[in-house]
């Protein structure tokens, strides 16, 4: 028997509310986001991801109380990111309730923090997340893809298969590929982008980006990854955690 797999649903948190938009713009409210972990816990979502989209000084305190509240009152995993720098925010975030660290933009700037953080509480606690774009032209990278930083707005002319390949050999224990392209459209997964970084690590690849349908959800778990993740499908009541799972299942996915 295989590993599961696992359906995420993603909760972008600013100054204690939940929002979402396209391409990280024109956010709009979804909620409370201790309401919502309740709820996707009893729709049997098998995780949640908490992003801080703020992560200043107050939004991290904002968050710190998110994570608690939320700790208490789920039975399922949570993985928390968005401004996280240092061992020490690893931890404070561990003791708040948080089960895994997402890392991006501190890793991109001192990428040692992987290793540091992978050795003092294992690789299964560091979910290095690459955020990547297509491009063209005089800025294309090796593979077409690039890491960005701050939504998708600023690129930083890292190849995005290549980063990803070198976070895992850093000691992270996840890799969760957002397509900026299609964060928010529901237009579908980047298909081509997800197998390309399949091919390269070996951990546990999550999907993130553009779900639209219980189809796309289907295509992009037949490029080989662990998870799938998704906000405003979820978020807005398009589709249900169970409707997504039931899909998979008939499609001869094992799902919990």
């Amino acid at each position: 028997m295989g590993v599961a797999l696992r359906v995420i649903p993603c909760l972008d948190v600013k100054d204690g509310r939940v929002v979402k938009g396209v391409n990280f713009r024109n956010l709009r409210d979804a909620g409370d986001p201790v309401e919502l972990a309740r709820v996707y816990d009893e729709a049997r979502a098998d995780e949640i991801a908490f992003l801080d989209v703020s992560a200043s000084a107050e939004g991290r305190g904002t968050m710190l109380d998110v994570v608690r509240r939320a700790a208490g009152e789920v039975f399922v995993p949570l993985t928390v990111g968005g401004g996280v720098r240092s061992v020490e925010d690893v931890r404070v975030l561990l003791e708040a309730g948080a089960d895994k660290i997402g890392i991006n933009s501190a890793a991109i700037a001192r990428p040692e923090v992987i290793a540091e953080i992978a050795e003092q509480f294992g690789n299964q606690v560091v979910v290095l997340s690459v955020d990547a774009r297509r491009v063209s032209g005089a800025t294309t990278t090796p593979s077409g893809y690039e890491v960005t930083t701050h939504g998708g707005k600023r690129g930083t002319g890292i190849d995005a298969l290549e980063w990803a390949r070198r976070g895992q050999e850093l000691g992270a224990g996840e890799i969760l590929l957002n397509s900026m392209d299609a964060d928010g459209t529901t237009s579908g997964f980047d298909l081509e982008m997800t197998a390309a970084v399949r091919e390269l690590v070996s951990v546990p690849l999550i999907a993130s980006g553009g779900a639209g349908s219980v189809e796309d959800f289907v295509e992009v778990a037949k490029a080989g990854v662990d998870a799938v993740l998704a906000a405003s499908v979820f978020h807005f009541g398009t589709l249900g955690i169970a409707e997504v799972k039931d899909a998979l299942r008939a499609e001869g996915f094992e799902v919990r």
